[in-house]
């Protein structure tokens, strides 16, 4: 089967539905033109050049350059999800905890991956582990931001809820439970709502891009449910690790509620 080559021109052409929406947001003032031509230009600029460090990466098969873009994908990952906190931790804090939980997460399901699954030679090939990790790091991203918003937002709501508990005699933890499992259930709904959807709803991206380029559609099907497992396996896990350390820093031994420990509002930016 011959491989489609996309032109320049096509895409371009296609790139003409997110004007589209631009003007669409504009006639109904939405507020949101300006952010979707903001987003598609970061989108291209991104692409572009993660196209010419693979390239160079692909050469190499190092394990120190594939060790420290899987960093920097992570270190950006971390910067997102602070990012689309309504109410963030105060000092380092608000980029340490995502960020710590993504790096544990993603890098614990990359790994097992490569190693007891995919098993390329050798086990860091490039080619095979940051497409791996790209895909687990941007699901886990999107429930690590949304539990912990969650988490922050609903401690905050439910502040006298959550005192009046302490001052009957519950624990931290006991009181804070409700708003745990609040936080991880907002975390998980993207990934189960992907799950469900698969295959009924939506082609995913990967199992498209293989049909695309040629492969086998029970090939394709084989790796996008090993890709779906550990996106949720990552996701899990760091939406987990996130809430729990997040719940952390909002207690402190004695059983109290820090809210202190959130920056101030005029802090946050936008």
């Amino acid at each position: 089967m011959n491989v489609i080559t996309l032109s320049y021109a096509d895409i371009a052409l296609a790139s003409l539905l997110v004007l589209v929406h631009a003007g669409l947001s504009l006639i109904l003032q939405l507020g949101l033109g300006r952010q979707i031509l903001i987003a598609a230009g970061r989108m291209v600029i991104q692409l572009t050049l993660l196209g010419l460090v693979l390239k160079g990466l692909f050469a190499l098969t190092s394990p120190l350059w594939t060790g420290l873009v899987a960093l920097a994908m992570i270190l950006f990952a971390g910067r997102e999800a602070m990012a689309r906190q309504a109410r963030r931790f105060a000092g380092w804090w608000s980029y340490g905890i995502g960020t710590t939980a993504m790096l544990a997460a993603a890098g614990i399901v990359t790994v097992l991956a490569l190693t007891a699954s995919v098993r390329p030679d050798p086990w860091y090939d490039p080619r095979y582990a940051i497409p791996l990790l790209g895909m687990i790091l941007g699901n886990t991203m999107t429930g690590v931001s949304l539990g912990l918003n969650t988490l922050t937002t609903t401690a905050r709501r439910e502040r006298s809820a959550i005192e009046a508990q302490l001052a009957l005699g519950a624990d931290i933890w006991t009181a804070l439970r409700p708003v745990l499992r609040e936080s991880m259930r907002s975390g998980l709904i993207p990934i189960i709502n992907a799950m469900a959807a698969t295959g009924l709803v939506s082609i995913p991206g990967m199992m498209t891009g293989q049909i695309l380029a040629g492969a086998a559609p029970e090939d394709a099907i084989k790796y996008q449910l090993l890709v779906m497992f550990l996106i949720a396996g990552g996701t899990g896990l760091g939406v987990l690790a996130a809430v729990h350390g997040g719940a952390r820093r909002l207690t402190d031994a004695r059983h109290r509620l820090r809210l202190d420990h959130l920056a101030p509002k005029e802090a946050e930016g936008n």
